[in-house]
């Protein structure tokens, strides 16, 4: 295995897969995965959807679709054996809260049971394995997107003030601690003063308070973890993230350029644009 092939992630092959699976969170993600995979050439796009979670319109996205509820682990590894699937990706995330409303089927107390910290990456890497037993790999969320990753400099809005450019230096070392640390990958910051950190409520709610304490001209940066699992987990900013900044006067979005998913790229730039909010991606 290559070294860019990091966590055990099965690599793409030069050639598509004729089959895939999407584990389907919320949000356009596993829409647009799912277009991006047909034009690549994948033959067949089956979806495990999530009641509550997931948006019914990916039903018009793909081959086949299945709705189960969080925690249907079992029903999820059966799913995908019987429509011979062996490569699948993660996307889109799962309400925050949902990890402590589960109600788990026998597979899923099972792998609860041996998990000494229950996060989303302890989570989702132990379901990563279950799927692993059953002949299916998850491919990095990235995979069909890259053209959707961050590319570094000023993405929209005005030049950062110096002042800004302290801010998500600061930003980027608290951000990189917690994450390091497991308790989030986003803070809000002000005038040198961290503001915000997120943790289990998740990036929006994290925004929106930080947002609020802030009162206007923050600055939010959000990061990958040291050792990123590129499986899931992974950064994305959306047109809703950019719609919550505005609402919460925040002034810049700082990501790490290469990391980072720009999902609707075209429509973040013009509403950052037309909200006077800058985003800018850094080499980490």
């Amino acid at each position: 295995m290559s070294s860019a092939c990091l966590f055990q992630i099965r690599c793409l092959p030069q050639a598509p897969p004729q089959t895939l699976g999407i584990i389907a969170g919320n949000g356009v993600y596993p829409r647009l995965l799912a277009n991006a995979a047909r034009k690549a050439g994948v033959k067949k796009i089956i979806a495990a959807a999530f009641t509550g979670e997931t948006d019914p319109v990916l039903e018009q996205h793909v081959d086949l679709l299945e709705w189960m509820r969080v925690g249907q682990l079992n029903r999820l590894l059966r799913f995908f054996r019987t429509q011979h699937i062996h490569h699948a990706i993660m996307a889109g995330q799962i309400a925050p809260k949902n990890l402590f409303d589960l109600r788990p089927d026998w597979k899923a107390l099972m792998l609860l049971g041996k998990l000494r910290q229950r996060n989303a990456e302890s989570i989702f890497a132990a379901i990563a394995d279950e799927l692993a037993n059953v002949d299916v790999h998850l491919l990095a969320a990235t995979t069909f997107l890259e053209d959707s990753l961050a590319s570094s400099g000023l993405i929209a809005g005005p030049k950062l003030s110096r002042q800004e450019q302290d801010d998500v230096d600061l930003g980027c070392q608290v951000a990189k601690e917690i994450a390091r640390l497991d308790v989030g990958q986003t803070v809000i910051v002000k005038n040198g003063t961290v503001v915000s950190v997120e943790a289990l409520e998740g990036t929006n709610d994290a925004l929106r308070r930080g947002g609020a304490l802030a009162r206007e001209g923050a600055i939010m940066v959000k990061v990958t973890k040291p050792k990123q699992d590129m499986r899931f987990d992974v950064p994305v900013i959306g047109v809703e993230t950019i719609r919550i900044a505005a609402e919460a006067r925040l002034r810049v979005i700082a990501v790490e350029a290469g990391k980072t998913l720009l999902l609707e790229r075209d429509a973040i730039v013009d509403l950052a644009n037309r909200s006077g909010i800058s985003i800018v991606a850094r080499v980490s």
